[in-house]
């Protein structure tokens, strides 16, 4: 039986203009490779908890204290919890609080001469780790991108590299995703 190939779009939301990635993942991978994924694709630093809710139902990263009841995200597969169609929720950052939707656009058998995982399109550049969730991330953007605005040196500083907000390389994003393999 052909290996299958979930197309994913995963959007953060309360980020306008939208800020979102499409995927190839094999429907066999664990949560907690689909989490690495999103991390790659998107951005991010993967520097903070992160929680998935499919059907209600979240998975995670155990906390051995308790105060996270998620179920254990390494026993978990794509295709056991996701098929065409399906809804997941994906929240990374629990002080930031992003919140990402993530839609299985497609189920397609894999082409054997392609290496998945890999991003096959998207829109703008990742909000930066620790930015403050989607409100802290528009007063970052007023101030990073007018040198008149008062806090616009201390937002360069704070970031302490070159930030365009419009840019995304999917090639790049799949570079990274190959890393992960």
């Amino acid at each position: 039986m052909a290996r299958l190939i979930y197309q994913l779009r995963i959007v953060l939301d309360g980020v306008t203009p939208p800020v979102w990635r499409r995927v190839l993942v094999p429907g066999g991978f664990t949560l907690d490779r689909v989490h690495r994924v999103v991390q790659f694709a998107m951005g991010w630093g993967d520097r903070h908890l992160h929680v998935f809710d499919a059907d209600g139902v979240q998975y995670g990263v155990p906390d051995p204290d308790g105060l996270l009841e998620v179920r254990d995200e390494l026993d978990v597969r794509l295709d056991a919890v996701a098929q065409l169609g399906s809804r997941l929720r994906y929240t990374y950052d629990f002080g930031d609080w992003w919140e990402h939707e993530i839609v299985v656009e497609d189920v397609m058998p894999a082409e054997l001469d392609i290496r998945y995982p890999m991003c096959v399109g998207g829109e703008r550049a990742c909000p930066p780790d620790d930015v403050g969730g989607p409100e802290g991330y528009r007063d970052f953007l007023a101030a990073y991108g007018d040198p008149t605005h008062p806090e616009h040196v201390a937002m360069r500083e704070w970031l302490a590299k070159d930030f365009d907000p419009v840019a995304f390389d999917a090639a790049r994003a799949t570079a990274l995703l190959r890393r992960m393999t």
